[in-house]
């Protein structure tokens, strides 16, 4: 038996979850097909997706095409549920891009593409709609190349296009040589003598898609089955199958975390070696956490059923891992858990309805933001506030439906604000010494903050001989230095960076006369967790920090004489217009716009274009911040920026 795991991804009603019913349907998984709209899905389980008719969460369901046992994964399209895109990516064998054929390319097609190409994942593209109104085929197979910078292989050509009697015919097309020529070198032989044979050319095709170098492209629509049966053929037939050992070493991949009816965790893996078993003893995540597996589930013909085992190659539900996360490896690391797409740029501060209890608020978040590490939580102990990171407005409106619905909590938000970073300007360093001036603790700390390439991240460095004291000192110092780059001279993440510990010592175990250990004597943990982050802080002062705000690339298409009344409102809100091209009455216009912006103009531009303008944006990068006053975040920890402060709250006392 062959396994495939198969993503389904989409811009936002593109039809992403009718492909995913239709298929279902055809593989005699379900009887009818659910619709969106009517809430009657197979993988939309969750009462808010039923209401508001849009996946929030990914849903594996499985079906079998022949001798292919086919787990697929539906996932959602709107740009705010990104992170359940990018966890699933890393467990996919291939995946199916839908696009519509009336609204054509649109900005999570391209930011999906961008992400699957980099990734290497083989990818077939389905055209959906094609029974609608406005439906395109030639420009559209044309924008597709161009926007997706895809080398496309069109599977077939459309018949009565734009009606309901819209058909597909299977049948690769005359140009298909042409562009698989690009990487065979034997079948470019074959085509210049013009000798190229069906077989050499399907071969090429099903090679080239493996490899992700080219993209199978068919038409057809999730509502009337059209072109359907060929896609399915080129599922089975275009990509690769699961591949691994199920006698080799352990290893899988935590994708998706959710609660059962008890509240115990259930966790979602796909195994990539060996075989785990119910009972199994095993090890997962970065701190090597232990845990017994006590029941096993996997997917099969649309449901899940009790297995003994799950193998290498599958997706399993995983019972009785209390503290497994999304991302953890399971036995042997597979590879470092990567991000694939930004993170937030919004935050805002949740605000409990009246008569709500605090602590089932902070419970419900909690386990919100564990189902989502992308989404992280910021407590506020001193305000008794907590603040939670956000991709846009509809992801701000489901946590207060899924807070209400789930939980019982009822909850408001304050304005949405920009995200912001903060990077050093240049290089600092700073030492407290033990027992000299005025450190209190019984640990020696110097560190250095170094600038690091934009997007590199943090590093840790030892300038110190590993040997000079205990590990676990040294690893109190990483820890807090981390922890501590999340609020830097102005409150705003620190990042790429190398931090560097320059300087260490400490007070070895000591006890007066005929007693115990005495800490008063004795370096501990506790010591250099306390004194790292006055000595960082003040590295970082000395080093300098830059606030960076996210900015987004926006894309607008209006009626051209209306450009004249967009570009006043576009430099008022500190949009950078980069190039300007008309077409026709149309004016398409592209630059980068400031986050805290980007709301704002959405609103203001159907006035500004008579209704008719286009809008689309995306994260691209941070830019520092050079107008007007820094934008400062409230701190949530002890404040080390004020030292008498800090050692107050610290130690109860002033050195």
């Amino acid at each position: 038996m062959h396994l495939l795991n198969l993503g389904i991804l989409a811009h936002v009603d593109a039809g992403r979850t009718s492909l995913t019913e239709r298929l279902l349907h055809w593989a005699g998984v379900i009887d009818e097909i659910g619709s969106v709209d009517d809430g009657s899905t197979r993988t939309d389980t969750l009462a808010l997706e039923r209401q508001r008719g849009i996946t929030i969460k990914s849903a594996v369901v499985s079906f079998p095409v022949d001798d292919v046992t086919v787990n697929l994964i539906d996932t959602p399209g709107h740009p705010d549920f990104i992170a359940e895109v990018e966890r699933v990516l890393g467990v996919l064998d291939g995946a199916v891009l839908v696009v519509s054929a009336v609204e054509g390319v649109q900005p999570q097609t391209r930011v999906l593409m961008r992400t699957l190409q980099r990734l290497r994942i083989p990818t077939l593209l389905f055209v959906n709609k094609i029974d609608r109104r406005g439906a395109r085929h030639d420009d559209l197979l044309r924008e597709i190349s161009e926007r997706l910078r895809a080398a496309v292989v069109p599977m077939g050509s459309v018949e009565d296009i734009g009606t309901p009697a819209a058909g597909f015919r299977p049948g690769l097309a005359p140009g298909a040589a042409a562009v698989l020529a690009d990487h065979d070198d034997e079948l470019l032989a074959a085509y210049v003598e013009n000798t190229v044979s069906y077989d050499l050319l399907r071969t090429a095709l099903a090679t080239q898609t493996h490899q992700a170098f080219v993209h199978p492209v068919y038409f057809g629509s999730a509502i009337t089955g059209a072109g359907v049966d060929a896609l399915i053929t080129g599922i089975k037939e275009l990509l690769p199958a699961a591949e691994g050992d199920p006698q080799g070493p352990l290893s899988g991949t935590v994708f998706k975390v959710e609660r059962g009816p008890a509240g115990e965790k259930v966790a979602y893996a796909r195994m990539f070696s060996g075989t785990l078993r119910t009972r199994d003893r095993i090890t997962f995540g970065d701190a090597g956490e232990e845990g017994k597996v006590t029941a096993i589930s996997v997917f099969d013909h649309g449901t899940d059923i009790g297995a003994d085992s799950v193998p290498a190659g599958r997706i399993g539900r995983l019972r009785g891992l209390g503290e497994i996360r999304i991302g953890d490896a399971i036995g042997v690391p597979r590879k470092a858990y990567e991000h694939f797409f930004a993170p937030p740029t919004l935050e805002t501060v949740v605000v409990p309805g009246p008569g709500a209890d605090r602590r089932a608020l902070h419970l419900a978040l909690t386990q919100l933001a564990e189902q989502d590490p992308l989404i992280g939580l910021r407590h506020d102990e001193v305000r008794q506030e907590t603040a939670v990171s956000l991709y846009g407005e509809v992801q701000k409106e489901v946590i207060q439906a899924t807070l209400a619905d789930e939980f019982g909590v009822h909850v408001t938000f304050r304005e949405t604000t920009p995200l912001c970073i903060e990077r050093p300007v240049g290089t600092g360093g700073a030492v407290e010494f033990n027992k000299k001036d005025e450190n209190p603790f019984l640990a020696t700390v110097g560190l250095r903050i170094d600038p690091a390439p934009v997007g590199s991240g943090v590093r840790f460095a030892l300038e110190v001989e590993l040997g000079a004291m205990p590990y676990a000192f040294f690893k109190a110092v990483e820890d807090t230095v981390r922890e501590t780059l999340g609020q830097g001279l102005h409150g705003w993440r620190v990042t790429d960076c190398v931090v560097t510990m320059t300087h260490s010592g400490y007070s070895p175990r000591q006890s007066h006369a005929h007693q115990g250990f005495d800490k008063s004597m004795s370096s501990t943990g506790a010591d250099f967790r306390g004194l790292t982050p006055l000595v960082f802080v003040e590295a970082l002062r000395r080093a300098g920090s830059q606030v960076y705000e996210p900015m987004h690339r926006f894309r607008v298409e209006a009626p051209a004489d209306t450009l004249g009344a967009l570009l006043p409102v576009l430099a008022a809100l500190r949009a950078v217009p980069g190039t300007t091209e008309t077409r026709g009455a149309l004016c398409v216009l592209e630059g980068v716009v400031p986050v805290a912006q980007v709301h704002g103009l959405e609103r203001q531009l159907p006035g500004l274009t008579r209704g008719e303008g286009e809008w689309e944006s995306a994260f691209d990068h941070y830019a520092p911040v050079t107008h007007g006053t820094v934008p400062e975040r409230a701190r949530t920890d002890q404040n080390p920026l004020n030292r008498k402060e800090y050692l107050l709250n610290v130690t109860r006392r002033v050195a």
